[in-house]
């Protein structure tokens, strides 16, 4: 007997692009004529609001079926919150090729909590160490010519951004923190987990709060410096906005970029927009992206997980499907070159594109079917393999590790709120009076709740590290 017809709902993150729904009907089309009766009804949520609002569904006991996550937004709530489905059963039965590919790659465990499988982890191999990254065009403009890869320690980078100040006075010039460039200076790992992290020259991995780090009294001088010289956006603490959009808009001068978006196209509004970049602290040390850099998860009240594991498990083998989802319909939302490439329709680019670089769609790549495209090159991801490879970019010691929070909620939740109230304004530099700042958030900071949050989360850590 034939299955009946089921609408699956996905939740991706960004902004929903104009031929979304025509795309998907298509796509439902493609996976009726293969045996999977679903209808899609497809959502997205804005950047800066997606970890607010997934909570907040997933708190209301919302049913969806499938969405978009990552460990930057609130895969580890969720996670630790029971949000997602266990997929122990269900994904070798109903997705056997991409369990055999996890398998194959070992990534599974980065996705268990208490062994169970509540993710579907990313596959590609990637860093994301910090470079400055620049309009060139402003700054050959300004006669700022800095010499290449001359732009190396935040020292370097405070006296250039001052310049590009100078120049453009009335500009809104960056919302990338200093925080990051101190963290890379000294290599220091933060772990996702509510304020925590180690040094990567610790052999014992040993936790350790962020707030207590001599370069976090740095780090919150030199925002308070650059907020009040007008350096660091005024708005960057309330700003929606996506960052990248800003960017391409020709919005901000300064970013802090990634080898990544230092090599791709970045798909500027305006083709006269020029960028370069210098690489920061090249001989330091810094982790490797995650398996929960992108994942993919099924919602615990999903009525039709099945049907979910069997629509990526025919993305993880079938071609057409794949260009269906990533690139839409060909001559609608893309053309197919001779070589294999794809690229925008005539009159068409990256910030005004009716589907391709939909937010959301990192956690559905195959490296087996991507193909060229304005963004990424012929070859660009064997370059970025190779780039992660590289001895001072490396996998963290504990990758893969996922701290259950079940046994210190409350202190957590203690903690995230002194976070907010308290360590945002620091780091964002808005808060007067850094220094003096600083010794009183420590020292609030400091209390019993701390010492069992690092006292369980050092017991799991050193469980995943035992031989």
């Amino acid at each position: 007997m034939p299955e009946e017809e089921a609408t699956l709902t996905f939740y991706f993150l960004g902004d929903k692009k104009s031929a979304t729904d025509e795309v998907w009907a298509r796509i439902s089309d493609y996976v009726k004529a293969k045996g999977l009766n679903v209808r899609f009804s497809i959502k997205f949520i804005p950047v800066n609001d997606f970890k607010k609002e997934m909570l907040v569904l997933a708190a209301s006991g919302s049913k969806w079926d499938m969405n978009f996550d990552t460990e930057w937004q609130s895969y580890r709530e969720m996670a630790s919150n029971g949000a997602y489905m266990p997929l122990n059963e269900l994904l070798p039965t109903y997705a056997p090729h991409l369990y055999a590919k996890y398998k194959d790659l070992n990534v599974i465990r980065a996705a268990e909590v208490n062994g169970q499988i509540i993710g579907l982890p990313w596959t590609i191999k990637m860093n994301q160490r910090n470079y400055a990254q620049w309009r060139s065009d402003l700054a050959k403009q300004a006669d700022i010519n800095p010499e290449p890869n001359s732009i190396r320690t935040i020292e370097d980078l405070d006296a250039f951004l001052h310049e590009l100040k100078k120049a453009y006075p009335n500009a809104k010039l960056t919302r990338s923190l200093p925080r990051d460039v101190y963290m890379l200076r000294d290599e220091w790992v933060d772990i996702g987990f509510h304020g925590i992290g180690f040094y990567l020259n610790d052999p014992k991995v040993t936790l350790k709060p962020v707030e207590q780090q001599p370069f976090y009294m740095e780090s919150a001088i030199m925002a308070r410096k650059w907020y009040a010289d007008g350096i660091l956006n005024k708005d960057t603490g309330l700003d929606s906005e996506d960052g990248a959009s800003l960017w391409k808009r020709g919005n901000m001068v300064f970013t802090l970029a990634s080898h990544e978006w230092v090599n791709a196209n970045q798909g500027f509004i305006d083709p006269s927009f020029e960028q370069e970049s210098s690489l920061l602290y090249p001989d330091k040390k810094t982790v490797n992206r995650s398996p929960l850099a992108n994942v993919i998860a099924i919602n615990r009240n999903s009525e039709h997980p099945d049907r979910v594991l069997r629509f990526l498990d025919m993305l993880e083998t079938d071609r057409v499907l794949y260009d269906l989802v990533q690139y839409g319909i060909e001559g609608k939302t893309y053309v197919l070159r001779e070589d294999g490439s794809v690229d925008y329709p005539q009159g068409m680019s990256t910030p005004t594109s009716n589907y391709m670089e939909w937010g959301g769609q990192w956690g559905l790549w195959r490296l087996q079917f991507m193909r060229p495209s304005p963004t990424y090159n012929e070859g660009f991801w064997d370059r970025e393999s190779d780039f992660a490879l590289e001895p001072r970019n490396v996998d963290s010691p504990i990758a893969g590790l996922f701290i259950a929070e079940d046994k210190i909620r409350s202190e957590l939740l203690a903690r995230d709120e002194l976070i907010e109230q308290y360590g945002g304004p620091l780091e964002l530099g808005t808060a007067p009076n850094t220094a003096q700042a600083v010794q009183e958030y420590v020292a609030m900071q400091d209390n019993d709740a701390l010492k069992r949050i690092l006292a369980e989360a050092q017991s799991q850590v050193d469980a995943f590290l035992k031989p």
